[in-house]
């Protein structure tokens, strides 16, 4: 699997584990100096310590998702649970990635992709030239939703429907090896991302179609 399949041992090895893998991502893609890196890396981890802490799942075992693929052979509630999802494309292997982290793992991920967005939101209302403030918002919305996955239940039908509902966080791990294969051929990329009416919708596409 990709850069985040890491397995982590007890709770004080999860900074350090974790600092490892963001700093220098945040240098590299965001383009920050080493010391940039660690202030960013320790505003979004303290972020997801306290997102963990407020979430249901901060006392789960680190190996739950295996014992969710167990208990999917025999519990009705769990089997129901994992059905949505591979109605999705879910994948054992994605079962494991995702519920086999430590919880704070998951919560850096989720945090990490909210901050993207939200810059990203910000940087679009900043350069609109929209008439009013609630069109710029409006705008910039479809924009963040055009180029980011929206994670979350894909029964949640409250701003976007069909293709276009949030994505189950289990596929995260196989859209990011998906985005990285896809920059060998930029331009067609960009295509498929101008035709399709957002993000999420691209991908359930090319889930259809066997290629993610």
């Amino acid at each position: 699997m990709g850069m985040f399949s890491k397995f982590f041992g007890s709770s004080s090895d999860i900074e350090r584990e974790l600092e490892e893998i963001y700093i220098p991502m945040f240098q590299m893609t965001l383009g920050m100096t080493l010391e940039q890196a660690k202030k960013h890396f320790q505003e979004l981890f303290k972020a997801a310590k306290e997102e963990s802490l407020k979430g249901k799942t901060k006392n789960l075992p680190q190996n739950y998702g295996d014992i969710l693929l167990e208990e999917e052979k025999t519990n009705n509630e769990i089997k129901e649970f994992l059905a949505k999802k591979r109605k999705e494309g879910i994948k054992d292997n994605d079962i494991r990635w995702w519920w086999n982290m430590h919880d704070i793992e998951r919560a850096m991920l989720y945090v990490v992709d909210e901050n993207s967005k939200m810059a990203t939101y910000l940087d679009e209302i900043a350069k609109s030239d929209a008439e009013n403030l609630d069109k710029a918002m409006e705008d910039a919305t479809k924009r963040v939703r055009k180029f980011f996955t929206i994670y979350g239940d894909p029964d949640d039908t409250t701003h976007t429907k069909g293709d276009d509902r949030p994505l189950p966080f289990e596929l995260k791990d196989r859209i990011n090896i998906f985005v990285e294969s896809k920059k060998n051929n930029i331009e067609e990329y960009k295509k498929e991302i101008e035709n399709s009416s957002t993000f999420n919708a691209l991908i359930r596409s090319e889930i259809r179609k066997g290629n993610l």
